[in-house]
């Protein structure tokens, strides 16, 4: 299997290690909004669409925000990052099926590390041999290539003995050309403009279900 020599197992964290049916991301987006609003001073919609055009700029709002206003990223993490976890609930399948990756496992998130951390509890989900946020990347968010890089060169890794699983296609070309194993978790839709379809061949392999993938790579 093309899984055989892996020995580094990279997960991103949002609508890949929940569903996106428990709709975390949404009260995030609306957090960002009201971040954006305030800090801008523009209305609502104007602050939406500079939200979605900063992500598909620069990566993440947060990039754009940085960019193009000099915003501060560790209050705009708090602030957009102060949610309700309940929603959330602990998946031992899923946790079992991590755990028995045989390997080094990894969590590199575009989100902070502490905010990684409540959802991964709450997630039952404590397997993890190491945590990057944007803060150890420079604030370099996927898919922007040093934040690959400083993950790789951190661990000490060798991409092509390497899977990464990520819900946006976008942030699996750079693994992709490494020689990375690559898998799309879910349709790659959810994203600002809710398209979906041929995500090119940097998607090595897609699932809508991360357990029974991961499940099937074990048997």
């Amino acid at each position: 299997m093309d899984f055989d020599g892996v020995t580094t197992w990279i997960f991103d964290l949002d609508n890949t290690l929940y569903a996106p049916e428990a709709r975390l991301f949404d009260q995030i987006e609306q957090r960002m909004i009201a971040h954006v609003m305030n800090a801008l001073g523009v209305d609502r919609d104007q602050a939406d669409g500079l939200r979605r055009d900063y992500w598909r700029r620069y990566g993440t709002t947060l990039a754009g925000m940085m960019a193009e206003h000099g915003t501060e990223p560790q209050a705009y993490l708090a602030d957009v990052h102060a949610i309700d976890f309940s929603v959330l609930r602990p998946d031992p399948e899923l946790a079992q099926a991590i755990r028995a990756l045989p390997g080094t496992k990894i969590v590199h998130t575009n989100a902070d590390i502490r905010y990684a951390a409540q959802v991964l509890a709450h997630r039952g989900l404590d397997m993890f041999d190491t945590l990057y946020g944007v803060e150890e990347t420079g604030f370099h968010p996927k898919p922007d290539a040093r934040a690959y890089d400083f993950v790789w060169r951190a661990q000490g890794l060798d991409p092509t003995r390497a899977a990464m699983f990520e819900d946006d296609p976008r942030n699996l070309e750079v693994p992709h050309r490494a020689g990375m194993q690559t898998v799309l978790v879910g349709p790659g839709g959810h994203l600002p403009d809710g398209i979906a379809g041929d995500h090119g061949p940097h998607v090595r392999h897609q699932t809508r279900d991360l357990t029974a993938f991961l499940r099937g790579l074990l048997a």
